[in-house]
């Protein structure tokens, strides 16, 4: 079993570089090293401690740091490296310490005779199917660089399109906690004063004034409550998303939701034809990439109707014609895929079809971000309204009655 040792070598330049590498004994390090091109000065076992890193997600890699690490290899692969020198090189500069201890055990398992694809199949949480497959397919075919860089440009974008979404989603989440905590603050401050003023009238309030008063003494009396009540609210909803039926059900609510639905349509549908487009201009057999689309399409919706195609294609049909049975597909994408399969180019059609919904998520997220925030102000006014004209309804009726 490979273990992990820190090292402390010259470089060609007579340098001093230190790290970390993982090895069978202290001379197979030395030769590792040596074969990267460094003069070893001093090797040493790495010791087993307490280790006060948290690492919330283990093993888990930023989609951003994917995509410099394949656009790296394939400068590397291309340049002619072998590929156990690039990922010596690529493991040591990678500002990822998850993808760091990921790449030396790929490099490792390398050098024990494994694939480069299977290899990385060990580590799930840092290459999904989409990118094992294609990299299988690339080992096969002697494109090893070429799927490469076409990994790296669909990570990338796929890392500007969350960017986009992110930057877009960023001002209504921040107006809603400052809306949420302008709200508690009334309800746990200011609330009181006017209730022990309306305590002394001895006068019915109206309901609206009844109703914030009560929600003010709860909060402030049982406040652990409401925290416990949303946090198992939470949980009981990411547990329910986890299964199949929650799934399903939040995914098709998310496609109808107003204003949002048409922009997760959209980036689903971009992801759809995106994924499968690679993966078939990287050689990948047609049922395979349609399985695979279908577990990174990120939508159950989407899924479903992938795998009611790969069904179909098992049976001689062709693409076009199953997917014109899911309304979750529009006219256009059907037709320019039919068009594709009668001349013999759908990869092309899909990176058509791909460019199009990247557009349109663009154009959706810009409209977007002009129409939140007269939104937003409207949600803030109205909440905020509601509760001063709660609190003054009793004011109103007693001028009223002095009148």
């Amino acid at each position: 079993m490979a273990d992990n040792y820190t090292y402390r070598v010259r470089d060609r330049q007579g340098k001093v570089v230190s790290g970390e590498i993982f090895g069978d004994n202290d001379a197979a390090v030395v030769q590792k090293l040596r074969e990267m091109g460094y003069t070893p000065v001093k090797v040493s076992k790495k010791r087993s401690g307490l280790s006060l890193e948290i690492n919330l997600r283990p093993g888990h890699v930023k989609k951003k740091h994917l995509a410099v690490f394949s656009r790296q290899f394939a400068t590397m692969v291309n340049s002619g490296l072998p590929i156990l020198r690039a990922l010596s090189i690529l493991g040591g500069q990678t500002e990822s310490k998850a993808l760091t201890k990921v790449i030396t055990q790929v490099r490792v398992d390398v050098e024990r005779g494994l694939s480069l694809s299977a290899a990385m199949a060990k580590h799930p949480k840092a290459f999904n199917n989409l990118y094992i497959a294609m990299i299988k397919s690339g080992e096969t075919g002697g494109v090893l660089d070429q799927v490469l860089v076409r990994l790296a440009e669909n990570t990338e974008k796929e890392v500007e399109l969350r960017r986009r979404v992110k930057s877009a989603m960023t001002y209504p989440v921040v107006v809603l906690c400052m809306v949420t905590l302008i709200l508690v603050a009334m309800l746990v401050f200011i609330v009181p004063q006017f209730q022990s003023i309306y305590a002394q009238l001895h006068g019915t309030l109206p309901l609206p004034t009844k109703i914030l008063m009560t929600v003010s003494k709860t909060l402030r009396t049982y406040w652990y409550m409401w925290f416990l009540g949303i946090g198992a609210l939470a949980f009981a909803f990411r547990q329910y998303k986890k299964t199949t039926r929650g799934r399903a059900r939040v995914d098709r609510v998310k496609l109808k939701v107003p204003v949002f639905g048409p922009l997760f349509h959209k980036m689903a549908l971009s992801r759809f034809s995106s994924t499968l487009a690679v993966l078939m201009q990287s050689g990948v057999p047609i049922l395979q990439s349609l399985d695979i689309v279908s577990e990174t399409v990120n939508n159950y919706v989407l899924s479903e109707a992938v795998k009611d195609v790969q069904a179909s294609v098992k049976e001689g049909e062709t693409i076009a014609k199953p997917l014109s049975r899911h309304p979750v597909f529009p006219p256009m994408v059907v037709q320019m895929l039919s068009v594709g399969e009668e001349t013999g180019s759908v990869d092309v059609m899909l990176t058509k079809v791909s460019e199009f919904y990247d557009s349109e998520v663009t154009a959706a997220v810009d409209a977007l971000t002009s129409l939140i925030e007269p939104l937003m102000i409207a949600v803030v006014g109205g909440a905020v309204g509601m509760a001063v004209i709660a609190l003054y309804l009793p004011m109103f009726k007693l001028i009223n009655l002095i009148k």
